[in-house]
């Protein structure tokens, strides 16, 4: 079984014996000098950085503009754990793609990487110190990572690294659907890499949700409508979380309440007004974050709003296409 190397068991000390960055490629990504001012300041809040090594300045950009295949995944994965946090009976929390930084022993700025989705298991671990950055070796870190592969291939460079920071769960995620220049050797499917003492092994199935295997993610993340199938699999691993930690789907708010409601038509009402409420809080966080990339100046105020209703994949379609914030508005209309 294939393994990758571990620098360090204690990232916040062990600086020293990181994989030097000569070592890690990153495929589908341009070499950028960006300064640490520049990177802290605003202009480059919001921008797809793959890896910024510290001591050379230099950010790797991916080459693939924002697309609905490689966003999609991120977007879906937030309402499949909402789905087994209602099951569990406690909220699981999706970050999305927050910077995860290394410290160096003198409290410079080291090196950043940004996952395409960070999940929490427990929503109070998810309270960061720093601007909503994770701070690796000072805040906890998160219990899974999805990293979408559509033109990159994380195995030659990230997953190395994260091995190095001790990220203790990353899946690695090649969609169904795929833009023409994704490399020939990268096929559909998921991979869960576990950390252990030797570094990461490839696995069948998750640590962090226990019983949700590989091949079960990677059909959720690809269905256009959630099959009978996948909302059997997010029941049955959120209440294998449940039973380990003594909690009910009642334990869940929103559950609790529409349990009371009963199998009426107000409970049905109920559940989809809650479900949509989730849903398009989702949407309106991924169109808001696709638009200010881009440059396009929005509100936060209208969005939400808009949104509702729309599926992931015209919101996604709508925020890469549009000149500005009422163009974006008309075609979800």
């Amino acid at each position: 079984m294939h393994r990758l190397a571990v620098g360090s068991q204690s990232p916040a000390a062990g600086a020293d014996r990181r994989t030097p960055v000569s070592e890690l490629e990153f495929v589908g990504c341009e070499p950028v000098r960006v300064s640490e001012a520049e990177i802290e300041s605003p202009a480059w809040e919001g921008r797809r950085v793959e890896y910024w090594h510290g001591a050379s300045e230099t950010a790797w950009i991916m080459r693939e503009a924002v697309s609905l295949y490689h966003e999609g995944p991120a977007v879906r994965l937030a309402q499949l754990v909402r789905q087994i946090g209602i099951a569990r009976g406690s909220e699981v929390r999706c970050i999305g793609a927050t910077d995860l930084r290394f410290r160096e022993a003198d409290g410079s700025l080291g090196d950043i990487m940004q996952a395409d989705q960070a999940v929490y298991l427990d929503p109070d671990r998810a309270e960061l110190s720093e601007y909503g950055k994770v701070i690796v070796g000072e805040d906890e870190l998160p219990d899974a990572l999805l990293e979408v592969d559509n033109t990159t291939d994380v195995r030659r460079g990230k997953l190395i690294a994260y091995a190095d920071w001790r990220l203790p769960e990353v899946w690695a995620e090649v969609p169904d659907r795929g833009s023409p220049s994704r490399p020939p050797g990268l096929r559909p499917g998921l991979r869960i890499h576990l950390l252990d003492e030797d570094g990461y092994r490839e696995a069948e199935e998750s640590r962090a949700f226990p019983g949700w295997t590989a091949a079960e993610i990677h059909r959720a993340l690809n269905e256009t409508r959630m099959s009978e199938a996948t909302e059997s699999d997010l029941w049955r691993v959120g209440r294998a979380l449940g039973d380990r930690e003594g909690t009910a789907a009642e334990d869940d708010r929103l559950a609790l309440r529409l349990t009371r409601m009963g199998r009426t038509r107000a409970f049905a009402e109920g559940h989809t007004e809650g479900m949509e409420e989730g849903h398009a809080k989702a949407l309106a966080n991924t169109a808001l974050s696709i638009l200010r990339r881009r440059g396009v100046e929005t509100s936060a105020e209208r969005i939400p709003a808009a949104v509702r209703g729309a599926s992931a994949d015209a919101v996604v379609a709508a925020a890469l296409a549009a000149r500005d914030e009422a163009d974006f508005l008309a075609r979800l209309r």
